[in-house]
């Protein structure tokens, strides 16, 4: 079939679906946002589904079609997808879109095999090392040396921190999602990269720890920083030996039960209460959802649960992809609009600083054989993770909103590359397999 001839009903569709989308936003009453919700919902889903056939009909991985349609739906086009704060459905659909993260890293999680993943532990260590501590050095070292005065709304070595811890996030969902597309989840490579992004989190969530400290004046000491990264590491493996003494007696009494559904429920609520629970206790919720996968990976029940979640995972998944597409603001890329000039010049060296400092990760083990390429483009998407540490700095006061906006389209364009790249890497170079002590 002619790929083309898929672009036809996916602009049918966008076009069918904007104008009630629309329509029932101006629209007074009790319901309106109810039905306007489900009209969203719907062209999010069935947009993100064409445009990811479309791309895979390309031979691209299909969660750049998710991206792509997102951006098309978003506030600065289309209108469909609410980003404005202002807007009812905005924070709605921001909770779906972290149910969709947290199923995503819950699939990868029971997907992954933890004594492989031991056996790449100190490989993964070292990735995600080099892939914080080089980013986080450029970052600072150019705000310091290169970046203009007037961007700096509190003292510049404070947003140089920002900006360099900013630059330090991964996004494990994006990468995870791309390895899934290719089929390379069992390689050498894709242990490295979920092993060191999962790591990167433990280390950004450190890292945002102390920048939102110093964005309000206070002062922090290593024992804050100690006792922060303690708790994130210390979450993750409490957590993870709990549950395997727990879990395969749990689910063997639930497996019994007789009424419908019951085993997808039962895993569903597994990952919701982890998640939560990772967040409470200072971690956070997608290393949580990553911990009951794995979790749950030592069940008897393990492959019923992985082929039942895949159904939940194809609803929620898409509206996070779609989502971060929609963030990007399309009229911050015209370059002769007035102020874009400055804002995409520095947008484009946060871009290459991002991206450098993590093709360097690749070759932080030198004392193995892999796809080095590949390992360190897997590190390069900032996602969610990259979105949230720029919500934060503005919302603390540290990033102006034309720091915000270069900012955003650094993470976007990260975002955006990295799963071609990783398909071209993987496909030129191919993978190696994870050794058997």
């Amino acid at each position: 079939m002619n790929p083309l001839r898929l672009l036809v009903p996916a602009a049918l569709l966008l076009v069918l679906g904007t104008r009630p989308a629309w329509a029932l936003s101006f629209q007074e009453g009790v319901h309106s946002d109810s039905v306007r919700f489900l009209f969203v919902l719907a062209v999010m889903l069935a947009a993100g589904k064409l445009s990811a056939e479309i791309f895979e009909r390309f031979g691209q991985p299909a969660v750049v079609g998710e991206l792509i349609a997102g951006v098309i739906l978003g506030g600065s086009l289309l209108g469909v997808i609410p980003v404005s704060p202002d807007d009812p459905l905005t924070e709605i659909i921001a909770l779906l879109a972290e149910i969709g993260v947290l199923v995503l890293l819950f699939e990868i999680g029971l997907e992954t095999d933890l004594k492989q993943m031991f056996r790449v532990g100190p490989a993964a260590g070292s990735v995600a090392a080099v892939g914080v501590v080089m980013p986080f050095m450029l970052g600072v070292v150019f705000w310091l040396s290169f970046a203009p005065d007037d961007f700096n709304i509190v003292s510049s070595s404070t947003t140089a921190i920002f900006i360099g811890a900013t630059l330090t996030a991964t996004s494990v969902g994006i990468t995870a999602r791309v390895l899934t597309d290719i089929k390379v989840m069992s390689s050498l490579e894709a242990k490295l990269i979920i092993g060191a992004a999962v790591i990167d989190d433990v280390l950004g969530l450190v890292l945002l720890g102390l920048v939102a400290t110093l964005a309000v004046g206070a002062a922090v000491g290593v024992w804050d920083v100690a006792w922060a990264f303690a708790v994130a590491v210390g979450f993750l493996v409490v957590a993870v030996a709990v549950g395997f003494a727990v879990a395969p007696r749990l689910f063997g009494l639930i497996d019994r039960m007789q009424v419908r559904g019951v085993l997808l429920v039962a895993a569903f609520v597994f990952l919701l209460l982890i998640a939560a629970l990772a967040d409470r206790v200072g971690s956070a919720m997608i290393i949580g959802a990553f911990a009951a996968g794995i979790i749950l990976s030592r069940t008897n029940q393990f492959d019923l649960i992985e082929d039942r979640i895949k159904p939940v995972a194809d609803i929620f998944t898409p509206i996070f992809f779609l989502s971060i597409g929609a963030q990007l603001d399309v009229r911050l890329l015209n370059p002769f609009a007035e102020g874009n000039g400055q804002v995409l010049a520095l947008a484009a060296a946060l871009f290459g600083i991002a991206v450098v400092g993590k093709l360097a990760a690749g070759w932080a083990v030198p004392w193995r054989r892999f796809n080095r390429l590949g390992v360190g483009i897997g590190m390069i998407p900032r996602g969610e993770v990259g979105l949230i540490f720029a919500n934060i700095g503005l919302t603390t006061g540290v990033l102006g909103d034309e720091l915000f906006s270069a900012v955003v389209l650094m993470v976007i364009g990260t975002t955006f590359v990295a799963p071609p790249l990783l398909k071209w890497s993987f496909g030129r170079w191919g993978t190696a397999s994870v050794p058997v002590d």
